[in-house]
Parts: C-alpha cells; sequence; structure tokens
C-alpha cells in the first residue's frame, strides 16, 4: 500500500508534469503547430506521425488541404504524449485513493476524482481544438483548463503533505486579499491567452504606446466577439488590425491593474513575517512576467520569451494557490477531499 508520504509525493510529480505539459502547449501553438496533426488522438491515421515516404504520400493525398509538416506533427504529437501521460498518472493517483480510503479514511477521493473528471474534458477541449480549427474560445478553455489542472493538483499536494502548519491569524487574516490577487492573476492570464490565440500579441509593435499613440483606435465589439460560425480556419488568426490592437490594449490595462492589486497584496505579506519568503518569491515572479510580457512586445515575440512567459503564468498561479492554502486552511490535519 502507498503511504500517505509517497502519495503526496507522486501529486507533487503530477504538477511538474503538467507544468511541462503547459509549456509544451504554448511551445506547439506559438510555432503554428496546433494543426500538426489534422485529425486526433493520432496524426495524419498513424499512431505517431507519418515517417516513411509511402506513408507521406498517404496522408497528402487524404488531407490535400493540410499537407505534412513534420516538424509540427511531431511538436503536437509530443504534447498529446505527455498529457496521456499525466491523464494515465491522475488515473493511477485516484485508483490508488480509493483503495486506500477502505482502510484509511483521512484519503482523499472527491479531489483525485475530480481532477480525473477534469483531466477527461481536458482532453474533448483538446480534440475540440483540431475538430473545430482553433476556434479561439476553445484554445482559450484548453489554455484555462490547463491551469486548473495543474492549481488542483498542487492543491492536492498540499493537502495531503503529512506536515501541517497550522495558519496564525495574521495569516489567516489575509485569506481574502490572497483570493483577490488569485482571481486577479487568473483574469489576467485568460486574457493573455485571448491575446494568443487571436494572434493579436504584435498588434502593438512598441511599449508603452501602441503605434505611437497611448491609446489607439480599437474595435472591442469585434475583439471579444467570444463565438463564431464552425468551419472557420482561425490558424493565424482572422480578426483585423483595430480588433486585434483593442484586445492587446486590454492587456495592457490589465497588467496595470493586476500590478496595483498585487503591489498592495505584496505590502500586506510582508508586514507578517511568516509570509516574507513566498511574498519575495510572488513579486519576483510577478516582475519577472511584466519583464517578459515587455520583451515579447519589443522583442517581436522571439519564442523562448513567449514561452517562458506561459510558464512564469503558471509559476505565479501556483504561488497564489500555495497562500490561498496557507492563509486559509485553520486546522493542523491531513485534510484533503
Amino acid at each position: 500500500m502507498i503511504t500517505k508520504e509517497r502519495y503526496s509525493q507522486m501529486s507533487l510529480f503530477a504538477v511538474g508534469l503538467t507544468l511541462i505539459v503547459i509549456v509544451l502547449g504554448a511551445w506547439v501553438r506559438l510555432t503554428d503547430a496546433g494543426l500538426g496533426c489534422p485529425d486526433w488522438p493520432g496524426c495524419y491515421g498513424e499512431l505517431t506521425w507519418p515517417k516513411t515516404e509511402d506513408q507521406v504520400l498517404a496522408a497528402n493525398a487524404r488531407w490535400a488541404e493540410r499537407p505534412v509538416e513534420t516538424g509540427k506533427a511531431i511538436r503536437e504529437m509530443v504534447h498529446r504524449y505527455a498529457a496521456g501521460a499525466l491523464g494515465l498518472l491522475v488515473l493511477f493517483l485516484t485508483i490508488v485513493a480509493w483503495r486506500a480510503r477502505r482502510s484509511d479514511p483521512s484519503f482523499p477521493i472527491v479531489l483525485p476524482s475530480a481532477i480525473l473528471a477534469w483531466i477527461t474534458f481536458q482532453a474533448a477541449l483538446g480534440m475540440w481544438t483540431v475538430t473545430m480549427l482553433l476556434k479561439p474560445a476553445i484554445v482559450l478553455a484548453h489554455l484555462g483548463g490547463g491551469m486548473l489542472t495543474v492549481a488542483l493538483l498542487f492543491w492536492l499536494y498540499l493537502a495531503t503533505r503529512t506536515t501541517q502548519t497550522k495558519p496564525s491569524l495574521p495569516e489567516r487574516g489575509l485569506k481574502w486579499p490572497v483570493r483577490l490577487g488569485l482571481i486577479a492573476i487568473v483574469a489576467q492570464l485568460l486574457m493573455g491567452g485571448w491575446v494568443s490565440t487571436n494572434y493579436a500579441a504584435l498588434a502593438c509593435p512598441d511599449f508603452p504606446t501602441c503605434m505611437g499613440q497611448w491609446w489607439p483606435e480599437g474595435n472591442y465589439r469585434e475583439g471579444f466577439k467570444l463565438w463564431r460560425g464552425v468551419g472557420v480556419d482561425y490558424e493565424g488568426g482572422i480578426l483585423d488590425q483595430n480588433a486585434r490592437v483593442a484586445i492587446h490594449m486590454a492587456h495592457r490595462v490589465g497588467a496595470v491593474i493586476v500590478t496595483a492589486i498585487f503591489g498592495w497584496l505584496l505590502w500586506r505579506l510582508w508586514k507578517v513575517h511568516s509570509l516574507r519568503v513566498p511574498a519575495t518569491l510572488v513579486g519576483g515572479l510577478l516582475g519577472a512576467q511584466i519583464t517578459l510580457g515587455i520583451l515579447n512586445v519589443v522583442l517581436g515575440l522571439p519564442l523562448y520569451v513567449a514561452v517562458a512567459h506561459n510558464g512564469v503564468a503558471a509559476l505565479l498561479v501556483l504561488s497564489m494557490v500555495f497562500l490561498s492554502y496557507r492563509t486559509g486552511r485553520s486546522i493542523n490535519r491531513w485534510d484533503a477531499v
């Protein structure tokens, strides 16, 4: 039987694997490989991807509108394999929890079961991302779902550690400010996802102005239309410049709001001595994220910067989940559900 300590370690490993899946997803999206395989779950009808000349010819004949690009196909399938491995790991964690619950009532069953259900839905979103030709609302939901997955797995890890520390009264007093910060960072993350899925990252090629203006004209109605017709190929984006500018500027405004909220939150956290280390970590991650966002613009969206921007966003979410757990728990026991 797996001990609680080992179960917690496995949960943390699942967190790490989810971060890899998120970064791979960003790599796929930013290299325009989201449709590197036009079918799902295979790739051009293959379990891996077309490798031989005959396989490539057959794939090109069947999917004439999207001929094989081996590099993109490989990137897409690596992402799928990693996501599949994560799904199997969460299935294992769920089975272990249910079996262990028979002899130990403190083992969690609701949370791992919920994560498993959510990952199953994530797989469906991944399929729809392909079959609906990168529809922005679906891609955004897939991105947000990945962040929710890593947050839930991290909560499972925190809640299943064998050593639990009861929060002090000053820590508990920061419960709602921390949750406000978590909501703010998630909202900004989703806004960034909308920028990415609509190919609006370079709609403003300069900083801090946008095309030499502090507030350029933007079509916000068109830019934030969540659902469009089925059957449209969204690879490369379909919005005009004004709509993309609107999305980009909204993300910049969101960054200013988030920075203001976190400035206030970090000041509150710093006053509690036991929270100074996590406050420093959050402040460092926020500073890195802002810097990466600016570099995306001034350097023309280099791949390594854009991928890092996604990865740091995930780490920011995890840091806020940690603070939410630290300030929100009022009991000293192994209390995962």
